[in-house]
């Protein structure tokens, strides 16, 4: 276990970091013009949808107490507009996110979680409701749901890889999954499934440093995992490159078919280029691929 003092000064430098994130966020998301938002139903408000169980962070005068007497459980009435209006993230948070090929690329994790809070920032801004998969931070409006989803973003995974959460999932709601996508595909196509069962849409974006794509590797080389926990040695780098770039084609050939049958849209970012085209076909996709 952590000492209390390297407990302290783990949550110090995470603390650290969440202004400056913020403020590059709210930068980032200023150069994309919001506009009229697309998603915004007027007049839907009054629509019941369907009773869903309390859950944390909901309001108790939002308990439908007249449902709830007839069950040991507390239901919440959800209105249509609540629901059209709800963003579910999950983004990545494990070791493999922390990689950067060169000192003056950001990792995939910082471009990840540049992109996913701006994104955020933008949505909560047009009026949807943006939270996490899971139960730790329901879909909610306002700046204060801003600084929560950033404290989020700012953690960090031990694993090695990390599997999407699919629990949590609003039915006919949106979701934003940003990964670099390079763990077993098992787990994002189980989440993707599920979340097409229950009428989910939304946007995979996979997120490289260029030389994942490139495979610039030649003669003794060691590859060992973010994580430390694997590693492999090899004299032949050059003989490996072939067998690599077919493998990662085959996985973004997947990626791109497993959103194509779940109704969700698929693109591939990296470190090297630009970050705001990369807000910008998330924002569209978010707005074209409602329904």
């Amino acid at each position: 276990m952590k000492s209390a003092l390297a407990l302290r000064q783990t949550a110090e430098e995470e603390a650290a970091r969440l202004p400056a994130l913020l403020a590059r966020a709210e930068k980032l998301a200023g150069t994309v013009l919001l506009g009229e938002h697309g998603r915004r139903r007027a007049g839907l408000g009054d629509d019941f949808w369907q009773y869903r169980p309390l859950q944390q962070g909901d309001s108790l005068r939002s308990i439908d107490w007249r449902r709830s007497a007839r069950s040991d459980g507390q239901f919440v009435r959800e209105h249509e507009w609540q629901i059209a209006q709800s963003v579910i993230v999950w983004l990545d948070q494990g070791a493999s996110m922390r990689f950067a090929s060169s000192k003056d690329l950001p990792t995939k994790a910082d471009r990840a979680r540049l992109l996913t809070l701006a994104a955020s920032i933008l949505l909560v801004r047009g009026g949807e409701r943006v939270g996490l998969t899971g139960w730790t931070l329901p879909p909610r409006r306002g700046n204060e749901q801003i600084l929560r989803l950033a404290e989020a973003f700012t953690t960090d995974s031990t694993e090695d890889y990390a599997e999407p959460e699919a629990r949590g999932m609003l039915p006919h709601a949106r979701a934003m999954f940003i990964s670099d996508f390079l763990a077993d595909l098992a787990p994002v196509e189980a989440a993707l499934t599920k979340a097409a069962d229950r009428g989910v849409r939304g946007v995979l974006l996979q997120v490289l440093d260029p030389t994942e794509e490139a495979f610039p590797f030649h003669g003794r080389t060691i590859f060992e995992s973010v994580g430390k926990s694997m590693a492999h040695e090899t004299l032949k780098a050059d003989d490996m490159r072939g067998r690599y770039l077919a493998r990662l084609a085959e996985r973004k050939a997947r990626l791109e078919q497993l959103c194509r049958v779940t109704g969700w849209q698929y693109n591939c970012h990296h470190t090297n280029t630009s970050a705001q085209s990369a807000l910008l076909w998330v924002y569209r996709a978010m707005d074209g691929g409602h329904g």
